[in-house]
Order: structure tokens, then C-alpha cells, then sequence
């Protein structure tokens, strides 16, 4: 059985990679699962060398965000209470929540698509980088849920400023590579050089440094973008709760499911 999530080792650098590419890297429940015990585990062994984590994705796109697919198969089972879909909605928070957590630095490596859940993947890494043919898409307003999921109302405007973050979100619109890079959002990597060998280089330069000093210099830089992330978190997985229960949902993912059967 192919595995959903693979992790290379580059001297002191962890690339792990999401391995679904025949669905964008799509994200399931086991995918889900898969990143936060992957990261943590990385992080956390005491044996290992890693000093720094490279997140990318499998093919030609970074993640998708939430399988569609799998979503509707799931909710075919039975209908699912609204603490299912609460507990659910934690899971899928809890990944940003792991990489903010994380004792080492980790760099997206944005190498295509990128969205919902798969955006706020990007965001939350401590640095992106881009190919040419990245785009991150804050994808969810256009199925009628909240814009603000896995942390996106919280982090992009602390990227890219409020007003600017407010016109994304608003209308779901989504940055190319090349915008990403001119309002700051992102990094190119050279000419000729892919979005994962240019992380792995950024990531050997921080490797070079005290790894205590390096995880200090991490922790301060977050702590100092200000408002609690818990609450932000929070305030978030209920308002998407409180949208998902609404019909428009519903209607907004039987129309995309059939444009794609």
C-alpha cells in the first residue's frame, strides 16, 4: 500500500512530502492524522538529527485542501452530529497548530495549487517558497463556509496586512506565485531552481546556527505577532461549524462534485 506521506532526510533537513498526487494531495482524515504525528515525530526524536523540516507535496500540486470526495463519502455513511463535526473541524486545526508548535523551523515548499486547509498548510510554516505555477486559494467562501479556517484569519493578515488579507478572503480570489512574491507572502527560488532545492537551502543556512538560538529566535518571532492563536483558532473552528450547518454547503458541494464526475 502506497504511503500517504513520505519523509526524506537531506543531512539536517527532514523533507516530508504529501503523498496523495493523483488528488492534489487532497486531504483525508488519515492525511490529517498523518502530517501531525509525521511533524511531531520529526521534532521530537531525541535521536534524530533534523534541524529544520521542508513541507511540500507529491506531483504537481501542494494540497488541495479538504477532499471533497472522501467528505461525501463519509457523510453518505450517516448523518454526522454537530460534536463529530466540531471534533472533526479540531483535527483539521490541530495541524497548524502542530507546526506553530514545532521545536525547529519548517519551510513550505509551494510547488502548485494550494488550497483551503492546503493554504493555511503554507501559512503557517515559518517561510514559503514558490514555484512559478503556485497559486494559494482561500478556498472555502466558495463552497458557503467561512473564509476563515486552520488559522487563515490569523495569519494572512499578519502576512500581507489586514486590508489586503480582507480583499483575498472576501472574494476567494487566489494569489499566483508571482503576487505572492511581490506583497511578501513568499520567496522564488532562483532560475532553474525548484521551490523544494531553494527550502532545502534555506534550511541548511539555519541548520548552520545554534539549534537553541534558532528555536529561541522562532518562539519570539510568533509570540510577537501578538493576539492569542488559540483564540483566533477557536473563534474560527465554530464559525465554520455554524456555516456548515447552514444549506448552502450542501448545494455548493453536490455543484462542484458534478462538475467533476
Amino acid at each position: 500500500m502506497e504511503e500517504i506521506i513520505l519523509v526524506e532526510r537531506r543531512d539536517q533537513v527532514a523533507i516530508v512530502t504529501l503523498n496523495r498526487p493523483h488528488r492534489l494531495n487532497a486531504l483525508t482524515q488519515d492525511l490529517v492524522r498523518a502530517v501531525s504525528a509525521t511533524l511531531t515525530s520529526i521534532a521530537e526524536d531525541e535521536d534524530s538529527s533534523a534541524r529544520a523540516i521542508v513541507l511540500t507535496g507529491a506531483g504537481r500540486g501542494f494540497c488541495a485542501g479538504l477532499d471533497l470526495f472522501a467528505r461525501q463519502a463519509l457523510d453518505a455513511d450517516a448523518p454526522r452530529p454537530p460534536a463529530a463535526r466540531f471534533a472533526s473541524q479540531q483535527r483539521f486545526a490541530r495541524m497548524v497548530r502542530v507546526i506553530r508548535g514545532l521545536p525547529i523551523p519548517i519551510i513550505a515548499a509551494v510547488n502548485g495549487p494550494a488550497a483551503g486547509a492546503g493554504m493555511a498548510l503554507a501559512l503557517a510554516c515559518d517561510i514559503r517558497v514558490v514555484d512559478p505555477g503556485a497559486a494559494l486559494h482561500p478556498a472555502a467562501l466558495k463552497i458557503g463556509l467561512s473564509a476563515g479556517e486552520c488559522g487563515l484569519s490569523y495569519l494572512l493578515p499578519r502576512l500581507v496586512g489586514s486590508s489586503r488579507a480582507f480583499e483575498i478572503l472576501l472574494t476567494a480570489r487566489p494569489i499566483l506565485a508571482a503576487e505572492a512574491v511581490r506583497i511578501g507572502l513568499a520567496l522564488e527560488p532562483e532560475p532553474g531552481t525548484s521551490a523544494v532545492e531553494a527550502a532545502v537551502g534555506i534550511a541548511r543556512r539555519i541548520a548552520e546556527h545554534d539549534a537553541f538560538a534558532v528555536k529561541l529566535s522562532r518562539e519570539v518571532l510568533w509570540a510577537n505577532l501578538d493576539a492569542p492563536f488559540d483564540v483566533a483558532i477557536e473563534v474560527e473552528n465554530r464559525t465554520q461549524i455554524l456555516a456548515a450547518l447552514s444549506e448552502a454547503p450542501g448545494r455548493a458541494r453536490q455543484a462542484f462534485l458534478s462538475r467533476k464526475q
